[in-house]
């Protein structure tokens, strides 16, 4: 695996520091009070080819893969991020379930779309009763004619609302049967599709978490991603690229982190001198850039081993356990060398602090990782 930043790499973590620091670092704290989604941002995005990094170009995406997909995802989460969330949601999620099951009629339909930013994707397997249980889902769809009919309502969707197109998985067979759920495509806009409740949450406030309900919503079976009953299967599959994504974004969490508090402690002075100096400090510092590059090896070797298109199930649930929990140790340690600024929202580490926290519960708490690890080396 190689361990430098490839051309490719260098300059996409310089684009995107470039256009981070134009159009998202001046408004990210208003955006965040106000918990505005900004469309035009991902739009942007898509004009720099960040909506759809591994979509191939023959589809209107950037064709590249996931060390540079990871490299501009850690770059947006050092800015901001919520950004970064949403951005990942619509790559590894929506716009990579369809890249890696729809047809070839499916993907000329909705992939050019996405990678190009003009629609933002959502995709729907959480709901209120089954979180990591999701194989009890209450979301049904029952065939009619030419037609799938949907019913019921997912929730904690990334862009639950303001998305676009989803990927939705719903339940064709008995519960509980892992080949009894299929994914179907579904456009905002579709009679019975609706946006329900926002949630108004700790951190990652710019990306939109909300209700998707379905009401005798009925979906053609040209929509039907895959075969009946795959739908689940297929979503694990798209988690392990998922967890790759959440530990890209709790990595840039942990960098943002740290490269706030090595500047602020040279700075701060105590004593007569930088707190930087003293051991208490010092050793802060060297934790945390300990832990940030452990998380990083680990996130690139998945990343690498992707690219190479062998599994990454334990790999990917390693990366995303360590690097979660090591967004949550730094931001933590930076608030503390901040001391009562970094508790107030003028100074970064305070963002950093609040958006941590869902990198251990989102696409798979921290505990259905470790069995995900320990299944994988004890089978």
């Amino acid at each position: 695996m190689e361990l430098q930043l490839s051309e490719n790499q260098t300059f996409i973590a310089q684009t995107v520091r470039d256009f981070a620091a134009r159009h998202i670092t001046p408004f990210r704290n208003q955006w965040d009070d106000e918990q505005y989604l900004p469309l035009e941002v991902f739009r942007q995005l898509g004009e720099l080819g960040l909506m759809g990094v591994l979509v191939p170009e023959a589809y209107g995406g950037s064709g590249l893969g996931y060390s540079e997909y990871v490299t501009a995802i850690v770059e947006l989460a050092v800015a901001d991020p919520s950004i970064a969330l949403s951005m990942a949601a619509h790559n590894s999620l929506c716009t990579n379930h369809i890249l890696e099951f729809g047809n070839e009629a499916q993907k000329q339909r909705w992939l050019p779309k996405l990678a190009s930013g003009e629609w933002l994707g959502a995709w729907g397997l959480t709901e209120p009763n089954t979180g990591s249980d999701a194989s009890n889902m209450r979301t049904v769809a029952h065939r009619q004619g030419d037609h799938w009919v949907l019913n019921g309502a997912k929730n904690f969707i990334t862009h639950g609302r303001s998305g676009h197109v989803a990927v939705v998985i719903a339940r064709t067979g008995a519960v509980g049967d892992s080949r009894g759920m299929s994914a179907f495509v579904v456009e905002r806009g579709t009679p019975g599709f609706a946006g329900g409740k926002k949630e108004d949450k700790l951190g990652m406030r710019l990306s939109e978490t909300a209700e998707m309900v379905f009401t005798d919503c009925r979906v053609p079976t040209e929509n039907l991603l895959g075969e009946v009953g795959e739908g689940f299967i297929q979503s694990l599959k798209v988690l392990d690229g998922g967890r790759i994504s959440i530990a890209a974004l709790s990595l840039g969490i942990a960098q943002g982190a740290y490269q706030h508090s090595v500047a602020y402690a040279k700075e701060r002075e105590q004593f007569g001198q930088p707190i930087a100096n003293f051991q208490a400090i010092a050793f802060k510092l060297a934790d945390m850039a300990t832990q940030i590059e452990a998380a990083r090896l680990l996130t690139f070797r998945a990343a690498d081993l992707k690219n190479r298109r062998q599994s990454v199930n334990k790999e990917s649930a390693m990366a995303k356990y360590l690097a979660s929990e090591v967004a949550c140790q730094v931001a933590n340690e930076a608030v503390q060398i901040f001391g009562g600024y970094g508790y107030c929202k003028d100074f970064p580490v305070e963002k950093y602090y609040r958006d941590a926290k869902l990198c251990t519960i989102g696409e798979g708490t921290s505990e259905i990782q470790k069995l995900v690890i320990s299944r994988a080396i004890l089978k």
